[in-house]
């Protein structure tokens, strides 16, 4: 009775006020750094929150199936409004990386070849892009099932935002490394369908060698 109360409320959220109350947090700690209140390097400070915002986000679009499989608590009509601003976040921990901290084009290259932390973070940013340009209704119908199969690259994304997170830490980070079991956990939960769906594919292609050879 609960959950099916639960439901019937999210129903009635629009999904256009989910992207503004995610859109909140990175608001906030914008306004923070505008007003000198993000600590004596509030670039770094800046990059950090946007970041980590962004990975917490991620986490929590991974949970969409596991929360409705073992609690019946139904968000996925959020899931697309949580990736996609998870890619804001993403977007906007890049420009402040590259216009405040770095503040030149020319040294992306060096920097990603010379800090590994930048090559992982930089490789996830990269992997972000195609889900963010194709998380609309237009895209899903073109791409068809194909959809299905590049959206997969949000497992690989979370994985690399992880680590990203952990190179980055300095010492034993209880928080980072905490972000990663949690994906881990997420990812591991979806191995028994992820196994069950290797084996029907291949049954199926099983089937129509064998049709072919019989004909």
């Amino acid at each position: 009775m609960l959950i099916q109360w639960i439901n019937t409320g999210l129903r009635k959220i629009p999904t256009w006020v989910l992207y503004l109350i995610l859109l909140i947090p990175g608001l906030l700690t914008i306004a923070a750094g505008l007003t000198d209140n993000l600590g004596p390097e509030p670039i770094n400070e800046l990059e950090e929150e946007l970041g980590e915002f962004a990975l917490k986000l991620l986490i929590l679009g991974l949970a969409v199936s596991p929360l409705l499989h073992f609690t019946r608590i139904n968000l996925v009509r959020f899931r697309r409004a949580i990736g996609v601003m998870a890619f804001a976040y993403v977007m906007a921990h890049f420009l402040v990386w590259f216009l405040l901290d770095l503040q030149s084009l020319s040294h992306i290259w060096t920097e990603i070849a010379k800090r590994p932390y930048v090559t992982v973070g930089m490789a996830g940013f990269i992997a972000m892009i195609p889900l963010a340009l194709t998380s609309n209704d237009l895209s899903v119908r073109r791409l068809g099932r194909f959809w299905r199969v590049l959206h997969r690259l949000t497992y690989l994304v979370a994985i690399l935002a992880g680590l990203h997170f952990i190179m980055l830490s300095k010492g034993f980070d209880v928080e980072a490394l905490a972000h990663m079991v949690v994906i881990l956990a997420f990812l591991a939960l979806r191995i028994g369908k992820w196994r069950r769906g290797l084996q029907s594919g291949v049954q199926r292609l099983r089937e129509k060698i064998l049709g072919r050879a019989s004909a």
